[in-house]
């Protein structure tokens, strides 16, 4: 008898042990499911800040998806030349390239300012080993053309820098060369850069060595400005 009792005793614990158990496994199982549930109801943005999906986005919103325009700037047409006249009204005249161009054969000997004799001869030119047939279309002086002859708009010029100015070509387009205005995050605003003609001469490229002179404004600098 005192075996027998033994022997239910046991198959009693063991009973309590797997009931209880599989109770643990259920609250284990429910509890990692409520935290999935939570954590995907509750997910916050990079900024750690919950977003309304029924909110409209702002236009300078960081979580607006609209991403603003980069221009560029462009020179409007081809350039034009002052004929040293004055129309009526007093405004100097000034005249196409072609307006001249046109009506002669294109000279490729000539290579320098000095080599002209009616027109240019005063112009200031230092760039390298190119001439002026480098870059001006000779079939077409109101427009530029590249290394293989295709003809280019004066508007397109950052393509004819680009063929020879590769490294500086890279980086603008990186950021680290050339001006700009604007917005560095799109998604704020719009950027607008500068052209390669906006800083350089085409004629004359080398950027001028410049001691930096100006000084930030504040009270120490300016005692006279003193608040």
């Amino acid at each position: 008898m005192t075996h027998q009792h033994n022997g239910s005793a046991g198959i009693s614990t063991l009973l309590v042990v797997l009931t209880t158990l599989t109770f643990i496994g259920m609250g284990l199982w429910f509890n990692r499911s409520f935290s999935t549930e939570t954590q995907s109801a509750l997910r916050l943005t990079d900024d750690s800040i919950a977003v309304d999906d029924d909110a409209p986005l702002q236009a300078n919103s960081p979580s607006s998806t609209t991403k603003h325009a980069v221009v560029i700037s462009r020179p409007l047409s081809a350039p034009r030349v002052d004929t040293g006249l004055k129309d009526s009204f007093g405004n100097s005249v000034t005249a196409s390239c072609a307006t001249c161009h046109k009506t002669r054969v294109a000279n490729f000997d000539n290579k320098l300012p000095i080599d002209l004799n009616e027109f240019h001869g005063d112009m200031a030119f230092a760039h390298g080993t190119v001439s002026c047939l480098s870059c001006h279309n000779p079939m077409d002086y109101d427009s530029l053309k590249l290394a293989d002859g295709t003809r280019l708009d004066y508007p397109d010029v950052m393509t004819l820098c680009s063929q020879c100015h590769g490294t500086q070509r890279r980086d603008f387009d990186h950021g680290a060369h050339g001006g700009m205005n604007g917005y560095w995050d799109l998604n704020r605003g719009p950027r607008t850069r500068n052209n390669c003609v906006d800083c350089h001469d085409p004629h004359l490229p080398k950027y001028p060595r410049m001691q930096p002179t100006f000084k930030p404004h504040d009270r120490f600098l300016n005692p006279t400005k003193l608040n």
